[in-house]
């Protein structure tokens, strides 16, 4: 992931992955299995992480800026 982006980038990549985490979690109430559901919570949580991060880079940037 590029680590030196805009906050405009930061921003938009923060709503991108908002909208992914809602759809999947969306998508996770209507499947049946356990192996569907596993990798969905998987993924769920793969992009949350990457949520975070990006919530911490902006975070640290809005820091800096004062």
């Amino acid at each position: 992931m590029k680590l030196d982006m805009s906050k405009s980038e930061l921003d938009d990549r923060i709503a991108i992955l908002r909208k992914s985490i809602a759809d999947l979690t969306a998508q996770a109430t209507g499947v049946a299995g356990a192996a569907s559901e596993e990798l969905l919570a998987s993924r769920i949580e793969e992009q949350q992480s990457l949520l975070d991060e990006l919530i911490k880079q902006r975070e640290a940037m809005e820091e800096k800026a004062g």
